[in-house]
């Protein structure tokens, strides 16, 4: 009876080890469309957003406090505190068509944020691949090149 137990606790633990494995919530999406990058592209634009969480080796949130972050129609990004604003660009393009994305978990969509200055802002300049997103709240992640670990950005709509 002991036999019996053991056995099935062993494939219960093994069946929730692989159900947990196959659910990452870090997973990009694949196989974006056209429709979506527009809904993506349309809700990027509809207001400000802060940073909620940003992780680059370790969580780096608070570098980006008090700012509002607009994602304007014609490409450019603004970050605001109210009294300082940092000017930087934005695109949701297909990374086939730029060739610079180095994720082997390649969406082929990259949502590309860059902004030259201050260093801070300069650390989120990358083509991010798009976890997930709704109306509220945009999750992106990208493989650093060097360390092999993973960036992860989250934007709330404020």
């Amino acid at each position: 009876m002991k036999t019996s137990i053991l056995k099935l606790t062993t494939v219960l633990l093994f069946m929730i080890f692989v159900s947990c494995e196959n659910n990452n919530d870090d997973d990009v999406l694949d196989n974006i469309s056209a429709a979506q990058v527009t809904e993506l592209t349309g809700i990027a634009a509809s207001g400000s957003w802060t940073i909620t969480y940003y992780f680059d080796d370790k969580d780096e949130t608070d570098h980006f406090n008090g700012y509002a972050f607009t994602f304007n129609t014609d490409g450019t990004l603004v970050a605001t505190n109210g009294t300082t604003d940092i000017n930087g660009t934005w695109s949701i393009s297909d990374s086939d068509d730029d060739g610079d994305d180095d994720s082997p978990d390649d969406s082929d969509v990259d949502f590309n944020i860059a902004f030259s200055a201050p260093a801070d802002f300069a650390d989120l300049t990358d083509d991010w691949d798009i976890v997930k997103y709704s109306a509220v709240r945009i999750e992106l992640i990208d493989e650093s090149g060097g360390n092999g670990g993973t960036d992860k950005l989250i934007f709330e709509k404020n």
